[in-house]
């Protein structure tokens, strides 16, 4: 059941306006890199859809999560752009990214039908969805407007 609303939420977008950081969130780590992330990882850092139907992010720094495919060409496409992005604003924002092969469980809590799927998710506000491959200033834009406000 939990599973099924986590999917009714990203699939419609009906986050609560008001999604507020934890101060003691794992997810401050900025490496610069695009970070592969795991089932238990995303449930740790971004959020536990097991514990709560209530979204609340983890983290207490901007997110991109990439759900992607090796067999994906726009996935392919859209891969080193993330990859310059997390170079570019290391310190700012986090980039992972889930290979819905692999983490299938995942893929199918988030919703995820179509590849690419780009997740924002700014510390406080709605969390935004790109689907499909995007160019750099597409990301770029959609990176300054909804992570990081500008």
């Amino acid at each position: 059941m939990r599973q099924a609303l986590f999917i009714l939420f990203l699939a419609i977008g009906l986050f609560p306006n008001e999604i507020h950081a934890q101060d003691n969130a794992p997810s401050t780590r900025s490496t610069g890199s695009v970070i592969p992330m795991s089932h238990e990882m995303f449930l740790k850092e971004i959020f536990d859809y097991t514990a709560s139907t209530e979204w609340k992010y983890q983290g207490n720094m901007p997110a991109i999560i990439d759900f992607y495919a090796d067999w994906c060409g726009p996935c392919r496409m859209v891969a080193p752009i993330l990859q310059q992005l997390a170079k570019e604003y290391e310190g700012k924002i986090i980039v992972y990214k889930v290979n819905t092969d692999k983490e299938r469980e995942l893929a199918a809590a988030a919703g995820i039908s179509s590849l690419p799927t780009i997740l924002l998710i700014p510390t406080e506000g709605t969390p935004q969805v790109i689907v499909g491959a995007a160019d750099k200033e597409t990301f770029k834009k959609a990176i300054d407007t909804v992570l990081l406000k500008k």
